[in-house]
């Protein structure tokens, strides 16, 4: 009985065996032939007259062997998508993240990261409004997957906190309607001046900046215009000195429009001087003889083209590239556009 259930098990065994090495001869023919078609299937399709060379075929082997030359290479268990005992994934406890304690089953999300005896804690709050704080680390899961949570990096914003007159940055969600007052400038050059350094807190005040091509009309223009205590002007004027045509032209319509007209001026011949001479690389603005333009005068001291309007117009835009903020102005400039701003958005939000 004994030698029958040996002759049995033997048997069977090698019937196991038999059963086995078909199997794997049978795979391993499948394999060949699924490996030899890709080749042939790749050569099939390539376009007439591709050239092929040894390390263009594909590699039968590497179609047949299904796990690769080095089984050492990773740990199945931890990483891919079947792995049971996965790593943890580092993730930024953002504020909403849904996050699970496996070990209390306590669902809930993110409310914040607070620093409590040097230790970073993270709050969750679940759906009923409960709410527990752990350990910021490892032991987390989200979506199933588990996770090492980290201090979140807040983000710089990369908008400017003030403006280049110093102001306080605001932003405007959109455009504003401008306000009926307004300010006048002699030139364009002061407008550009102007825009570049007090642009952005004109925009927000809603005011308009507008250039009158000189000072010699400014009754003409404000004739037109209308002033009124809910309508202002403010008029900055270069080279508003004392006996001056500027002044006599000022003390004319600010007493015509005493309430609703300010002009007011800077001590420089040309608005060029307002910006600090440091700025362009000299000591001092030179002393241009009378009877030269200041502005042609300007740009030969400096070495640059002078002889036609686009000389003067390119030496313009190099000294207000120079322009950062209003550091780079002179005090007596500073001062007059403060005062005109003021002037013309006094009750503002109100009109």
């Amino acid at each position: 009985m004994q030698v029958q259930l040996l002759t049995l098990s033997f048997a069977l065994r090698n019937l196991s065996i038999a059963n086995t090495v078909q199997e794997l001869v049978v795979g391993h023919v499948l394999g060949l032939h699924y490996a030899f078609l890709s080749c042939w299937r790749t050569i099939w399709e390539a376009p007439r007259g591709t050239a092929f060379c040894f390390r263009d075929r594909p590699n039968i082997w590497d179609v047949v062997d299904r796990y690769g030359t080095d089984i050492f290479a990773s740990d199945p268990h931890r990483v891919g998508d079947f792995a049971h005992r996965p790593h943890s994934k580092k993730v930024p406890a953002e504020r909403g993240l849904v996050v699970e304690d496996p070990s209390s089953g306590f669902v809930g999300a993110v409310i914040r990261v607070e620093k409590s005896g040097g230790v970073h804690l993270v709050e969750l709050e679940d759906r009923r409004g409960n709410r527990r704080s752990y350990p910021l680390g490892g032991g987390f899961w989200v979506d199933g997957r588990p996770v090492e949570l980290t201090v979140p990096v807040r983000k710089r914003s990369t908008e400017p906190k003030f403006t280049a007159s110093g102001s306080r940055a605001v932003k405007l969600d959109r455009a504003r309607v401008a306000q009926p007052s307004r300010i006048f400038v002699e030139g364009s050059h002061d407008a550009e001046l102007v825009e570049k350094v007090w642009g952005d807190d004109l925009r927000v005040e809603g005011v308009v900046v507008e250039y009158l091509e000189g000072v010699d009309h400014l009754a003409d223009v404000l004739e037109v215009f209308g002033p009124t205590p809910e309508r202002r002007v403010g008029v900055l004027v270069d080279h508003l000195v004392p006996c001056s045509k500027e002044s006599r032209i000022a003390d004319e319509v600010m007493s015509r429009w005493p309430e609703s007209v300010l002009v007011v001026g800077h001590p420089f011949v040309d608005i060029w001087q307002g910006v600090k001479p440091a700025r362009v690389g000299l000591k001092a603005w030179p002393d241009i003889p009378r009877g030269t333009d200041i502005k042609v005068g300007t740009l030969r001291a400096l070495g640059l083209p002078h002889e036609t309007r686009e000389d003067i117009g390119l030496g313009w835009k190099a000294i207000l590239a120079r322009v950062r903020t209003y550091r780079d102005l002179e005090p007596a400039l500073l001062g007059r556009v403060e005062e005109l701003i003021d002037f013309v958005t006094v009750g503002g939000s109100d009109r």
